[in-house]
């Protein structure tokens, strides 16, 4: 079936020729985490269908934004990951995320959720409290994944890293407020490999 395009010589609307399907920034979102399996990608993206995952990956790789990869033994199966084209979408959706963040609202007894989804809007959180710093965060039971603050620039990235500067453990509860602004990161969340911050992040204990 060919691909639906707005037919507007206008960059909002080539982008949206490429990412505006239902469900493809979706798939996006769960790679700036790192490669994932198809299985992986099914599992964190409750609502889709098997077909409709198989084609937003397929258009998604034809248009340079995702590549498969085969990794090797012991496991010989295959993940999809960001390529640079895709890794460009990063600023877009972090500002996305930060727009809809004060318009979550309750959450719904049907609404899914997942830790990492909270990566984008809590990471700003994050750079707040702790400034430049490599963070290990585990919110509730989920998985840990790792948030990255640089210089004007924050990513985060699956599982935990032994180089990490400080731990973060929150609540679900805890980090949906944070995310919905209606509180900032407590300092006791954080917790400093070391005695004390590393220099320039001084306001993490300091607040």
């Amino acid at each position: 079936m060919p691909r639906r395009s707005y037919q507007q010589y206008c960059a909002i609307g080539r982008t949206l020729d490429i990412v505006g399907d239902r469900w493809s920034l979706l798939v996006v979102r769960e790679l700036c985490g790192g490669p994932r399996r198809y299985s992986d990608l099914f599992a964190d993206l409750p609502g889709i269908s098997t077909d409709v995952l198989a084609a937003r990956l397929r258009d998604l790789e034809a248009d340079g934004v995702v590549a498969k990869r085969l990794i090797g033994p012991p496991t010989n199966a295959s993940v999809y990951e960001l390529t640079e084209e895709g890794e460009g979408l990063r600023p877009a959706l972090r500002a996305l995320s930060e727009w809809g963040a004060g318009r979550l609202g309750e959450r719904g007894d049907k609404d899914a959720v997942r830790a990492h989804w909270m990566a984008f809007p809590i990471g700003r959180a994050i750079a707040e409290r702790v400034g430049k710093a490599a963070v290990n965060v585990r919110i509730g039971s989920e998985p840990t994944f790792h948030v990255l603050v640089a210089d004007g620039d924050i990513e985060h990235h699956d599982n935990e890293i032994d180089s990490a500067d400080a731990d973060i453990v929150l609540d679900l509860d805890d980090a949906i407020a944070i995310v919905r602004g209606e509180r900032s990161l407590p300092v006791e969340a954080v917790t400093w490999h070391g005695d004390t911050p590393p220099p320039g992040n001084s306001r993490a204990i300091s607040q």
